[in-house]
């Protein structure tokens, strides 16, 4: 097994016997450069099947994106400044441009308040967990109970939902 299927299967995801080593170790050093705090190689926003959450939505190097029950929808709005933006990294609005299974009038974007543009889904500001240190992981799931993954319809991802065959995750 390469070092990218390994990455995909530690995620938790089903790994098909027909995925490539040459895709694998693409998404190998996806997954190595996200591990390390380097930059997503392109920005992107994915849907994919995680092995334990049903759908959700991935950045660009296949980390989990979150949404924040203190953010508004109508007009999106982001409650998370300051502090709270160091932990939740908003996902930067030019991860709208590559989008795989999203539906793209459901994506959009906001000026937060400090003058950056950051990437919605249904209304909702994405973003990413500083605690999550490689691809699939879910650790921000549920913090402060305001704290959730999205799934491709803006909803939030509370719990198993309809757990089985795994698409690649990340692709």
């Amino acid at each position: 097994m390469t070092v990218g299927v390994a990455l995909l299967a530690a995620a938790g995801c089903d790994v098909p016997s027909s995925y490539s080593s040459t895709t694998a170790g693409q998404n190998a050093m996806q997954g190595m450069q996200g591990m390390a705090g380097a930059a997503d190689d392109t920005p992107a926003l994915s849907e994919v099947r995680a092995f334990d959450l049903g759908q959700i939505v991935v950045d660009g190097g296949g980390f989990t994106v979150y949404r924040y029950d203190k953010d508004s929808t109508n007009p999106p709005k982001s409650s998370c400044n300051g502090a709270c933006a160091q932990q939740w990294k908003p996902v930067p609005a030019n991860a709208t441009e590559h989008l795989t299974g999203l539906d793209r009038s459901a994506v959009g974007t906001l000026t937060r308040d400090d003058g950056t543009d950051q990437a919605t889904l249904h209304g909702w500001p994405l973003y990413r967990y500083a605690k999550d240190s490689m691809p699939g992981e879910t650790a921000g799931q549920g913090v402060g109970g305001v704290w959730f993954p999205i799934a491709p319809q803006g909803t939030k991802v509370t719990a198993v939902s309809n757990p089985g065959q795994a698409d690649v995750f990340g692709l």
